[in-house]
């Protein structure tokens, strides 16, 4: 029989919180985290560290499966439609925003990300860097668009797919730089940096994370960054306000979603588990080396901050009129 007292001798074994987390919400089985693109980018290297550590928590296989596609849209619309258990994730970026605004102008959104998904927390703060291939000369934006106006026929510039945050900077950019670049769409950013690399693409972006190794050995150029404020691992590299291009300033993230109308107890102890992670010194100590901020805010400062993002790219998708195929 368990009683007060059984229950307060528990608690002083184990420690109240461990007490806490034994009763709370237990998976039935692996927990699946969608990352909507493919492996090798920073969103995947993301998601498999905090796999592993949940793995270590949780008592159950925390397993990342990538399904890239239509800027991230078709993995994201996997979790939309999944079961709300508590064992199907999302984790997601800053393209977000951007491909589900994009495709609500075409009338063509698979989900909304306010109706569809219930936010957990943020996994780290990624800057969003824009870059060039070592075959382009330019060194900062300025010197960027001179060089696209002198091209004929014009320079390619890649993304992670049509209405993708590098596709909506990438026309921003044009529009107020008054220049032109064809647009060459990629399932993700791994295959789009490997293609800047060849030298097939002069201009790109990419999170900070999985673009630094190439960045320090010389293959890319940074030439600004999305953020407000310069990244602490390159703090030389401008931002685009500070170049003159306050409109394509992004603040670039990742982080957790589950389906809507997932109960509030298992929400609960998915984001209780991933705060923790995100604190745990191991796990903090790799994402600040991949020059990215650990994360772990409630569920209601993460989802206030990605629909405040939301509302504010749709008009921009709108007045560029982007397309989405």
């Amino acid at each position: 029989m368990i009683t007060r007292r059984t229950l307060a001798l528990a608690a002083a074994a184990l420690g109240a919180p461990a007490l806490a987390r034994a009763q709370a919400w237990q998976p039935a089985g692996p927990i699946r985290i969608v990352v909507p693109f493919p492996a090798g980018g920073t969103t995947d290297i993301l998601a498999r560290l905090y796999a592993q550590r949940l793995t270590e928590t949780m008592g159950v296989s925390v397993v990342v499966e990538n399904r890239g596609g239509a800027g991230g849209s078709i993995g994201a619309d996997v979790v939309a439609k999944a079961p709300a258990d508590g064992q199907v994730l999302l984790f997601h970026n800053l393209t977000f925003s951007t491909t589900t605004a994009a495709l609500e102008f075409v009338g063509r959104a698979p989900h909304s990300i306010e109706r569809d998904f219930a936010p957990i927390s943020l996994g780290a703060n990624v800057p969003m860097m824009l870059l060039v291939g070592a075959q382009v000369p330019a060194r900062d934006l300025r010197e960027l668009v001179a060089w696209a106006k002198a091209q004929n026929p014009p320079a390619f510039y890649g993304s992670t797919g049509p209405g993708s945050t590098i596709n909506l900077i990438g026309e921003v950019l044009k529009r107020d730089g008054g220049f032109q670049m064809e647009h060459v769409p990629f399932r993700g950013a791994a295959p789009l940096v490997q293609d800047m690399l060849a030298g097939r693409i002069a201009f790109g972006g990419d999170q900070l994370s999985s673009s630094l190794p190439h960045i320090r050995a010389g293959a890319l150029r940074p030439v600004a960054t999305l953020a407000a404020q310069r990244a602490r691992a390159l703090p030389d590299v401008p931002t685009v306000r500070e170049q003159g291009f306050p409109n394509a300033e992004l603040l670039g993230w990742n982080g957790f979603f589950a389906p809507a109308r997932t109960p509030e107890p298992v929400l609960a102890r998915l984001h209780d588990e991933i705060a923790a992670a995100a604190r745990h010194p191991p796990l903090a100590a790799r994402i600040v080396e991949l020059g990215a901020e650990p994360g772990g805010n409630s569920a209601a400062e993460f989802g206030a901050s990605v629909h405040a993002q939301v509302a504010a790219v749709r008009p921009l998708v709108r007045e560029l009129r982007m397309q989405v195929e």
